[in-house]
């Protein structure tokens, strides 16, 4: 397993990954990182926790978008499964990383 050092909302994080995903998990980190700079912007700094969860919040409504029109047929330039499926490992982690902040706090 490697370890990826991640930088949300301008605070380090190690997070754990499988080998060879590395580069993966810094990107989706980055998209992570401009929800949650979204949210502060919008909202101020309210605490990492909650940023984190409104932006974990955000991405899930896109998820639910994302999800809504594949059940209406995959666009021609991407199948919406491939794409559903990176949200949903996006969602996933994110998950698993606002679990392991609770149980820090």
């Amino acid at each position: 397993m490697a370890t990826v050092t991640i930088d949300i909302n301008g605070r380090p994080y190690q997070v754990g990954c499988a080998d060879g995903q590395e580069e993966r998990v810094r990107i989706l980190a980055r998209q992570f990182d401009a929800h949650v700079r979204s949210v502060a912007g919008d909202v101020g700094q309210v605490g990492d926790l909650r940023l984190f969860l409104m932006a974990a919040l955000m991405l899930a409504d896109e998820l639910h978008e994302a999800r809504g029109k594949a059940q209406n047929g995959p666009s021609p330039a991407a199948p919406a499964s491939a794409s559903s499926d990176g949200v949903a490992e996006a969602l996933n982690a994110v998950a698993a990383r606002i679990e392991k902040i609770v149980q820090d706090i």
